[in-house]
């Protein structure tokens, strides 16, 4: 038999629950019906626990709002067009001229945030087709079909608005990231990212995320964010669907898949972009209202900008593996500087702190007014999550695979006609010039030497060579030396070594060539 449970026994039980659940989120929801909630901003919660105690905030403070507004490329729309007649089974669509996806079903499609336009390329894309829909313009729709017998039509064209369409639900696989690296430049090009146009030479250092009012930093154990849990979305209300892609919480790299009704979404909140050289991508509100249920939770929405930290990453080694260079906090981003081996190097952010604040102020009123109640999850997120990289089972080449080492190279005090005979009687019609030490200093081309002879301006190599020379090295993807090709409209760069000595040179012609082998 059992042993019958002591008074004492019942008694430390109940005292232990009402340290550790001070209230249900029953009771939250009838103060926010019958108006008598107490709502704060995630900014405000930080000095009412310092004043307070955990204990104290957690009497004083039912909920507390978050928000977060940045770019979040991950994200799309399914849209139901309705039966044509005759009827069609879309295999391709293009909503002003920007495709979506449409191996659904016969008039189901998927529209992808990042998708670029057939026509006007990056400046223009999927992200841009959801605004205009929200914003109540009219978009030109162009179908191709299957041809079927069921479904017979094989073109057709048509102009409709938002509310033309049956459902028009956006259905987003990762969004609202807890946090997420800053990044910076030390290579000698500015570089053209999904975090902005970052400069040569750490001119300059890129953060995205609401820091303090960032719903997941909130929350970060997930004792009340999971699936099936309301949250703002755009000026809708929209649900968590469960975690987001990439979803890495071990190391505090949380993310939500989340969904809602496109058609109760506000363009305040939702606004399409365009980064740089980059291409599309789409600018969200998201806020989720977070019960003070607890203690811990009281600890957990006390967290502050100085708390949460992210490495600074050096995106000029286009690897997947990146240095990190700094760890900083969202202070000290926010501070506007940041100091990198002696160097003091500006910082902004892509994500909007003002709107962040206005996702959380406005969900606040939404709580306050009874509009906006707080729901159970129907399962916690995984506190395991999986961001490994990409399985790669066919190889490519790096540069030392395909670049010549018997190459010539020269100084910079030696004659132009000593050039010249060099690059007759080579291989290339380039020359590295180094330093003494074999450093390199700077290039020279036939091209060059030509105009040099013809001018008749200039006996020395130094007086007339390239001193800004694009390099790689051998151990970087050839992948990187052909985008470095066609970026900068170059035909041959020089391989140098960790410590810019040249070993070799890399020409489009090797490119050329192992084209021609794989094909």
């Amino acid at each position: 038999m059992l042993e019958e449970e002591s008074p004492t026994s019942f008694y430390r039980i109940a005292y232990f629950h009402k340290l550790v659940q001070e209230k249900s989120l029953s009771e939250i929801n009838e103060r926010i019906r019958d108006g008598s909630a107490r709502v704060v901003t995630a900014e405000e919660m930080p000095d009412i626990v310092d004043e307070l105690g955990p204990a104290g905030a957690v009497r004083e403070v039912d909920v507390v709002t978050t928000g977060t507004f940045g770019a979040m490329c991950s994200s799309g729309v399914f849209l139901n067009l309705g039966h044509s007649d005759p009827p069609i089974k879309i295999s391709k669509a293009l909503l002003n001229r920007v495709e979506a996806y449409g191996g659904i079903a016969a008039v189901d499609l998927f529209l992808g945030a990042t998708q670029p336009s057939e026509d006007r390329g990056n400046e223009y894309g999927g992200a841009h087709v959801m605004e205009d829909l929200i914003s109540g313009k009219q978009i030109e729709v162009e179908a191709f079909g299957a041809g079927t017998d069921c479904y017979p039509q094989m073109e057709l064209e048509t102009s409709l608005r938002l509310e033309d369409f049956n459902q028009a639900m956006m259905v987003n696989p990762r969004n609202a990231y807890q946090r997420y690296n800053a990044a910076t430049n030390s290579s000698d090009r500015s570089m053209h990212t999904y975090m902005g146009t970052l400069l040569p030479r750490f001119g300059n250092i890129h953060y995205c995320g609401a820091g303090i009012l960032s719903p997941l930093s909130n929350d970060p154990n997930y004792d009340y964010i999971g699936v099936g849990t309301r949250i703002f979305l755009a000026g809708a209300q929209g649900y968590v669907m469960g975690s987001g892609t990439q979803h890495n919480p071990q190391n505090h790299f949380g993310t939500l898949m989340v969904t809602g009704d496109m058609k109760k979404m506000n363009n305040r909140f939702l606004r399409a972009a365009t980064f740089h050289k980059y291409g599309p991508s789409l600018y969200l509100g998201i806020g989720i209202p977070i019960p003070i249920l607890n203690e811990r939770l009281a600890r957990s929405t006390a967290v502050r900008d100085k708390d949460i930290t992210v490495p600074v990453m050096d995106y000029g080694i286009a690897r997947r593996d990146r240095p990190s260079l700094k760890m900083v906090s969202y202070e000290d981003l926010k501070s506007g500087m940041v100091e990198i081996n002696g160097k003091e190097i500006l910082t902004s952010s892509l994500s909007s702190f003002y709107m962040a604040r206005e996702v959380a102020r406005t969900l606040k009123e939404q709580v306050e007014k009874g509009e906006f109640l707080l729901s159970s999850a129907v399962e916690p997120l995984s506190r395991l999550g999986s961001s490994r990289p990409m399985k790669q089972t066919k190889e490519s080449p790096n540069v030392g695979d395909v670049m010549s080492r018997d190459m010539v190279s020269v100084c910079e005090d030696i004659d132009i006609k000593e050039a010249a005979s060099l690059i007759v009687s080579g291989l290339f019609d380039h020359l590295p010039v180094v330093s003494r030490d074999g450093r390199l200093t700077g290039i020279i081309t036939a091209w060059d030497i030509s105009k040099a002879v013809a001018s008749g301006k200039s006996s020395r190599i130094g007086d007339i060579m390239t001193r800004r020379v694009y390099c790689v090295k051998s151990d970087e993807p050839i992948e990187l030396a052909a985008r470095t090709f066609d970026t900068h409209s170059i035909s041959a760069m020089p391989v140098v070594d960790r410590d810019n000595k040249v070993i070799g040179m890399i020409t489009s012609n090797h490119l050329s060539r192992l084209l021609a082998r794989r094909r």
